[in-house]
């Protein structure tokens, strides 16, 4: 058994190195990784050729709802960008909160933050130009994008890692939200303070105390509050917008509360006010707006929910005997296209607009795209091996020839009971290698569900702690911290941030593992 769990870590061990060692990106480092994972189990784990590349493609598909979202949100993007409305976007933000530095850094980084990644943007890119406008340090406008998000990443990319879970698990998408509501005001909370120790240490953290503990608790209590009110859970891919809205919306009335001014434009430059000239506020979000009423509509009106969810499942079986529901026309992809063509209509782009907003965002999006695809099918490959075909039935007649039943042994042997303690770090080292907290549950589900199974203890816990331990790898994450430096011209002080981060990104894993122990 030794030498199996050697040979199934072999891959994943490979990757980090690469990525470490060689500074390979993830799409390369993953592309490696799914390669030396399919010779390993054709070779070693008695796996035909024909499962490999099933499971391959099935991986691919199951994807989907991640991949391409992640490229046609970064296609939104581009569109926005190229008509100069996220430079306006900006000049909002900017006038927000001056006066109390930790009501800004709540709302900008927990409130917008969880906002933006909620509906496809990336706040590694959109926010850091903006911290550093207000007066940040360039270590400060890197560290802050990428954590303040990462509680409710599970709601990044309209819920796209939420569905996976669902599926993977074979849960209700409000199930599964339930699942992740416990551990959320929690860890909303600790993000909170941990952002006001980066900025001004303990100091900050005590004079930030009360708006940090509103901002964590609302952003959390708001999962919360959708996962178990039945006339809410209708949305509850929204969680995340609605969520950083509510957060924005807190902060708001505590500044209200405390007699200081909301907006502060002494901040706003020539070139700040011209941009505002040039196009309203109203118009600049359109394609989010569009979007978010869409989905409310397809969400929350219950004829066009079950349409879309239950009666067009797009049901696909790569592998006989496994359906994978693509729902293409109610995963938030389709709607973000949709929203994005909506609003080019009334926007009117110009053909330069429309040609920078293909081209670029293509090339933009294919290798992060790839990226989230690949370590799929590295986890779909895993969870497949050793499948034979008996009587027209494809099934695992061997276990120790698949390799998650291998983990699963290992781990229910030489961890026991301690098991949901290791898994919110084993999520933190998934995250960081696929950089995505939805390829960290695609690669570790089924690896959970069986040890969880072994041992006799909550499935369903255990493989959301994963999740969040996923979620929280963002701020130790090469790429986005490379992203967030490389738009404020910073490059080389992403290296200061991951260490401070990581210590940040241990505790509160920490946090996770033992409320994970507890419940579980």
């Amino acid at each position: 058994m030794v030498l199996s769990i050697l040979l199934t870590l072999l891959p994943i061990f490979v990757i980090v190195l690469l990525m470490t060692w060689k500074q390979l990106a993830a799409d390369l480092s993953g592309l490696v990784g799914w390669f030396l994972t399919f010779l390993i189990a054709i070779l070693f784990f008695h796996t035909s050729l024909e499962v490999g590349l099933r499971a391959s493609l099935a991986g691919l598909i199951a994807s989907f709802p991640v991949s391409l979202m992640v490229l046609v949100s970064i296609l939104q993007i581009t569109f926005m960008e190229s008509i100069g409305a996220i430079k306006r976007i900006t000049v909002f933000v900017k006038t927000l909160a001056c006066s109390d530095k930790s009501v800004q850094i709540m709302m900008i980084s927990v409130g917008a933050g969880t906002l933006l990644v909620s509906v496809g943007a990336t706040p590694v890119s959109v926010l850091p130009p903006i911290l550093v406008s207000l007066g940040y340090s360039t270590f400060v406008a890197i560290a802050l994008p990428a954590l303040g998000f990462d509680a409710l990443c599970t709601f990044s990319l309209l819920g796209a890692p939420l569905v996976v879970y669902s599926d993977l698990t074979g849960v209700s998408l409000v199930k599964a939200a339930q699942v992740f509501a416990v551990y959320l005001p929690v860890i909303s909370t600790l993000i909170g303070f941990a952002m006001l120790w980066l900025v001004g240490g303990f100091k900050l953290m005590k004079e930030g105390f009360l708006p940090a503990l509103i901002a964590g608790l609302t952003n959390g209590g708001v999962a919360v509050a959708i996962g178990y009110i039945p006339f809410l859970s209708s949305g509850v891919v929204l969680t995340g917008v609605i969520a950083g809205a509510c957060t924005i919306c807190s902060m708001l009335v505590y500044l209200k509360l405390q007699g200081k001014p909301v907006i502060d434009r002494s901040h706003l430059t020539e070139k700040d006010l011209k941009i505002e000239q040039e196009m309203s506020l109203m118009k600049a979000v359109l394609p989010w707006l569009i979007l978010v009423a869409l989905l409310l509509v397809v969400n929350f009106c219950r004829p066009l929910q079950e349409f879309f969810f239950t009666k067009m499942e797009m049901a696909i079986s790569v592998i006989p005997g496994q359906i994978i529901k693509t729902r293409m026309l109610w995963n938030a992809y389709t709607w973000v296209l949709v929203s994005t063509i909506a609003a080019a209509l009334v926007l009117k782009p110009t053909v330069k607009q429309i040609s920078y907003t293909v081209s670029k965002g293509l090339k933009r999006g294919i290798r992060p795209f790839f990226s989230a695809a690949i370590f799929f099918a590295i986890g779909f490959v895993m969870n497949n091996t050793g499948l034979v075909d008996v009587g027209g039935t494809w099934q695992v007649v061997k276990p120790d020839d698949n390799m998650i039943w291998v983990l699963a042994q290992g781990s229910a042997v030489f961890i026991g009971n301690l098991y949901p303690l290791i898994v919110a770090p084993l999520g933190l080292f998934g995250g960081f290698i696929s950089g995505s907290e939805a390829s960290t549950v695609a690669m570790f589900a089924k690896y959970n569900l069986i040890t969880a199974d072994l041992l006799k203890v909550n499935p369903l816990t255990v493989t959301a702690a994963t999740a969040i331990g996923g979620g929280l790898a963002s701020v130790i994450s090469p790429a986005k911290l490379q992203n967030a430096a490389a738009t404020i011209d910073a490059l080389g002080e992403e290296t200061k941030v991951i260490k401070s981060a990581f210590i940040i990104s241990l505790i509160i894993t920490s946090v996770t593992a033992i409320m994970c122990f507890i419940i579980a």
